[in-house]
């Protein structure tokens, strides 16, 4: 009975202080779940993260237009290239990549929205603490909202604003801190050969997830 009333206090003394914007840790793993507002889309994937290298990689399962994908992707933020590997048929193809490195943080001029335990918060160990919190994509009119953990920062829920697919919701689930197998932000050997397709439109995050080849 002390231990809960301790445990109690411990959790009544965190909802007390207001939460401060904050920085996820810098090598991540997991998987990941996107859907659409319109509906048009749904992506079942692991990932890796590396925000040390701006490194991503997106195993992907999904559905687009009542049709189903598989993709592995490799996106290097800073050459602004992406790789489309096959590794049974042990084939590569590089595209042109435009976008920013999706840093998984809470930026210090982000609006504070509320304090919640997911779970239940009777009880001690059955409940997860979490930040909500809005604000604009940086450059750009669309909102976003994001919920990630009190303690370590770990992201929860990032629903983002776009014009082709309205309100975008990635959640995040499996969560490791760290990478076991660093190969694999790596290019497999087949892969450095392959010609960068520079005559199609360049990709970002969202039209790798959905597009339908």
């Amino acid at each position: 009975m002390k231990l809960f009333v301790v445990l109690a206090a411990l959790l009544a003394g965190c909802l007390a202080q207001k939460p401060h914007p904050c920085k996820g840790p810098p090598l991540l793993s997991g998987g990941l779940y996107v859907t659409t507002q319109n509906e048009r889309a749904f992506v079942l994937a692991g990932y890796l993260y590396d925000a040390l290298g701006e490194r991503l990689r997106v195993y992907e399962t999904g559905t687009l237009d009542n049709q189903t994908f598989t993709y592995d992707y490799l996106l290097y933020y800073r050459e602004q290239v992406v790789y489309q590997i096959d590794d049974k048929g042990q084939t590569c193809t590089k595209s042109p990549l435009k976008a920013d490195f999706p840093f998984l943080h809470i930026p210090g001029d982000a609006s504070f929205v509320a304090q919640t335990v997911l779970g239940d918060s009777s009880r001690p160990g059955e409940g997860l603490l979490v930040n909500t919190w809005t604000g604009n994509v940086t450059e750009q009119e669309e909102r976003y909202v994001a919920t990630v953990t009190e303690f370590g920062c770990i992201p929860v829920t990032v629903a983002r604003q776009t014009k082709e697919y309205g309100w975008v919701t990635t959640s995040y689930f499996d969560n490791v801190i760290g990478i076991t197998n660093p190969d694999l932000l790596n290019p497999p050997s087949f892969c450095p050969d392959a010609d960068t397709k520079t005559d199609e439109e360049p990709l970002d995050f969202f039209k790798i997830l959905f597009r339908k080849n």
